[in-house]
């Protein structure tokens, strides 16, 4: 059979599936042309993860090929299942990226694997094409933030229009618009005579992909990127010292402020760019304004983890992380709805929180340096404390917080390690409070000099915990035992956790005292019909479900993994399924135990996403029926798991 039968063949099969149904005969012939034809046996890997992306996208001729997306776990989750006439794996058509998702034959397969480069060609005359794809894509990426965005949704293709407008939600092509955008990308302007080392160093030093070559109006005369810097200075082909105007790409494409993503992407398809240039009147005529990438757009339809950890690694702005963090609980509701596992939500959150941390104190670093006090002074520990620091702060409540540097000799500069350290703190804290994260009303921060201190003092001070106890040091417990390094040098907190099991092995006696504090709150199974509520107070009426059960819970927990001295894991869903391992007769409570704390942070997040606030307190007639009874059910390990630590530590002998 020679190449142009197949050729033919191949046209045949596309022609009547969106959007090769825009070319013409010809051009479709010549595309069908350069397709290779593949066959995938079942559990085929079409491409991973993190792979870069060939110069293909791929149709289904024959079979199915299922789109996944691993965990950390090695777990896998179904994104999507295309099956014949249905097409996957565009990234290479829209952006140089590597994929996210895992692409695998469901079943044996034939495959069409299409020359992106050779398509580009016809989406540069069909603006049909363009205008399906964009249009497609954007409906795609709306559905999904109305829906379950628990996925990507890049590697994906946009589906033939009899599927994109069979959900109510869609109703429509309405497109999002460009403000929020252009909000989050101001231009990063030079003159035509910067050198192009000047410009690579000012990109770098702004984080950004590109810079505009304006002249003495603001008028842009050029665009120089990341990509050019690849292909042409890398390579050799043009020395560092020329003047950037020379080696710009000229001229700018560009476009109005009203424009719709849509609109946009049309435009990067068309001419195969990744950035387009904001001006007042969408002409190089007039003054610069904005500049808008291929990554914005995937940012802007894009509601999932990978997108908004990405962007807060760029953010440099409070604004921008609390604008990201509200897009998190978004997320959250979304997956609150659809009934995810809380170990996923809560990996996922805590990773989000962390990653905000992060970005804080490094924007704070270098408000540091700007204010003239430099680098540190020694290395350095960030720590989470209380739920961030067990990976269970769903919600944006209060900080929890301390500092650990390194321990000094001379005393002079231990001195001026705890004041750089406490101005350091003090800045994160601030940035922290401007995203959402309250201050702690106890003061249990790293910017309180008590808790920014060397690794010798920390250990001083959980020392003195241990040997001599009482009720203030049993609550710090309660929060500082459950610290977790998010920033700097982690053997800090590993030697922290050394000492601590060294100190306890020495005074068994501490964990009586705190095995008695986590009895202090009985489970609330002392009424008939009626919650226990609140009797006085601003939550009169109330029920407290941080303290008449999730405490209870948390604190055996705590108790129980210092006594089996199991270190390294904070979170109170994995103590307790840790536990179960070690103690198999005890392990049905254990995992009882597990399940009913999964359920309050799910409940108390749900009415804290409704209400806008922690979720802590709840009014009895909130609860649908179904909520009250799982919500009586966990009061049942609550009373179980407090009557095995009576036993265990002989509390009932001792007179608690």
């Amino acid at each position: 059979m020679n190449g142009n039968t197949i050729a033919r063949r191949v046209y045949d099969f596309l022609k009547d599936i969106p959007p090769f149904t825009f070319v013409e005969e010809e051009a479709l012939l010549r595309v069908s042309g350069r397709i290779e034809v593949q066959y995938a046996p079942k559990d085929h890997i079409v491409f991973r993860p993190g792979e870069s992306p060939k110069q293909r996208f791929f149709v289904v001729r024959q079979g199915a090929v299922e789109l996944v997306l691993p965990d950390e776990e090695g777990e896998e989750q179904l994104v999507e299942r295309c099956g014949e006439g249905e097409i996957f794996g565009i990234r290479p058509l829209l952006a140089e990226d590597t994929y996210t998702l895992l692409a695998r034959a469901a079943e044996d397969s034939l495959l069409y694997a299409v020359n992106s480069e050779g398509f580009k060609e016809v989406l540069q005359k069909y603006p049909d094409v363009l205008s399906y794809l964009a249009n497609s894509m954007a409906v795609l990426g709306r559905r999904r933030s109305y829906h379950y965005s628990r996925y990507p949704t890049d590697d994906i293709t946009p589906r033939p229009k009899r599927f994109l407008y069979a959900s109510n939600e869609v109703g429509s092509t309405d497109l999002l618009e460009l403000q929020s955008i252009q909000r989050a990308r101001e231009p990063v302007v030079c003159s035509p005579t910067t050198t192009v080392r000047e410009a690579a160093e000012i990109m770098t030093e702004q984080e950004v992909s590109s810079i505009i070559i304006v002249d003495e109006s603001d008028l842009p005369l050029g665009i120089f990127t990341d990509r050019d810097i690849r292909r042409n200075i890398a390579t050799g082909l043009y020395s560092r010292s020329l003047p950037v105007g020379d080696v710009m790409t000229k001229p700018v494409v560009c476009i109005r402020p009203e424009v719709t993503v849509a609109d946009i992407q049309i435009a990067m398809l068309r001419y195969d760019i990744h950035h387009v240039v904001v001006t007042e009147d969408g002409t190089n005529q007039s003054p610069v304004i904005g500049v808008i990438t291929d990554h914005d757009l995937l940012v802007r339809q894009g509601n999932n983890p990978a997108v908004i950890i990405q962007e807060i690694r760029r953010a440099k702005e409070p604004s921008y992380l609390q604008e990201l963090r509200e897009r998190a609980e978004f997320l959250l509701g979304q997956y609150l709805e659809q009934e995810v596992s809380i170990s996923y939500i809560s990996t996922i959150m805590t990773e989000i929180n962390d990653e905000i941390i992060r970005r804080c104190i490094e924007l704070s670093l270098k408000e540091m340096k700007q204010l003239d006090q430099g680098d540190p002074p020694c290395a350095f520990s960030y720590i989470s404390l209380g739920s961030q620091g067990r990976g269970e702060q769903l919600l944006r409540t209060d900080q929890d917080s301390g500092l650990i540097f390194e321990d000094l000799e001379d005393p002079r500069a231990e001195a001026i390690a705890q004041t750089y350290f406490s101005q350091l703190a003090g800045l994160v804290v601030s940035r922290l409070a401007q995203v959402g994260f309250d201050y702690c009303p106890g003061n249990m921060m790293a910017s309180n000099p008590r808790w920014c201190r060397s690794l010798s003092d920390w250990k001083e001070e959980f020392g003195s915990w241990i040997s001599s106890p009482n009720s203030e040091s049993l609550l710090n417990t309660s929060i500082f035992f459950d610290f977790r390094n998010v920033y700097g040098e982690a053997s800090f907190t590993e030697s922290l956790t050394e000492f601590l099991f060294e100190r306890l092995q020495q005074s068994s006696l501490f964990l009586n005292y705190l095995a008695r504090a986590a009895l202090q709150n009985p489970a609330p199974l002392t009424f008939f019909r009626n919650f226990m509520v609140e009797r006085s107070g601003e939550h009169k009426n109330q029920f407290d479900l941080k303290s008449r059960v999730m405490m209870p819970l948390t604190d055996a927990a705590r108790v129980l993994v210092l006594l089996a001295k199991i270190g390294g894991v904070n979170n109170t869903f994995r103590r307790y399924e840790l536990l179960a391992e070690r103690e198999p007769q005890n392990a049905e409570l254990y995992r009882d135990a597990a399940q009913a704390y999964e359920y309050l942070i799910r409940l108390r997040a749900l009415f804290g996403l409704r209400r806008s606030d922690s979720g802590r307190f709840l009014e009895p007639s909130e609860l649908s029926r179904l909520q009250r009874i799982l919500l009586r059910n966990t009061f049942t390990p609550v009373k179980e798991i407090q009557s095995l630590l009576e036993v265990r530590f002989q509390l009932k002998m001792l007179g608690r």
